[in-house]
């Protein structure tokens, strides 16, 4: 899985968790999904995302590799 699928896998279930621990919990987790809102737009116009960088250092292809003829990847 490349580094963009797993991004959106997991910013997907941090809002997810953040309104189930806001419905169950507490209202107060509403902030975790301003924050997460908000570090995913000044990430489009700065290009700093601190997950794209958690994910790199953990050795993240940035793409899938290609599929070599005999189904084997390259």
């Amino acid at each position: 899985m490349a580094q963009k699928e797993l991004f959106r896998i997991i910013v997907g279930l941090m809002i997810l968790a953040s309104v189930a621990l806001t419905v169950f919990v507490s209202r107060w987790w509403l902030l975790f999904t301003v924050f997460i809102g908000a570090n995913m737009l000044q990430s489009a116009f700065t290009g700093f995302c601190p997950m794209d960088m958690m994910l790199r250092l953990g050795g993240r292809p940035e793409t899938k590799t290609p599929m070599k003829s005999d189904g084997r990847r390259s």
